[in-house]
């Protein structure tokens, strides 16, 4: 059995960035299957737990793709103000990933 492993040391890439002004996508790519396949297994990652996370709705996660041909994660959601409005913290999304680096993979 495999020790619990935050997402940010399994992953190869985690990064989120604007999808347009009212959305911010997030790519979770993997070096491998094995690592792909455990972090989709284990069921951390869905699209209502990513609602938690990111203290919003599950109807706002726009889109939650599981990729095995690219060993990949694609998810979406809805900002909560578009990009650049006053009280925005981050006009390019870039930085919207940090909640997903300490989800804990059984």
């Amino acid at each position: 059995m495999s020790q619990p492993t935050r997402l940010v040391d399994l992953a190869k890439t985690l990064r989120s960035k604007n999808a347009g002004v009212d959305l911010i996508t997030f790519d979770i790519f993997f070096d491998d299957e094995a690592r792909f396949q455990r972090v989709v297994d284990s069921k951390a990652l869905t699209r209502e737990s990513v609602a938690e996370l990111f203290r919003t709705t599950p109807e706002a996660v726009v889109t939650f793709l599981e990729l095995p041909p690219l060993k990949a994660i694609k998810i979406t959601i809805r900002r909560d103000r578009p990009s650049g409005s006053p009280g925005d913290t981050d006009i390019f999304g870039a930085q919207q990933y940090a909640p997903l680096v300490g989800v804990v993979i059984p």
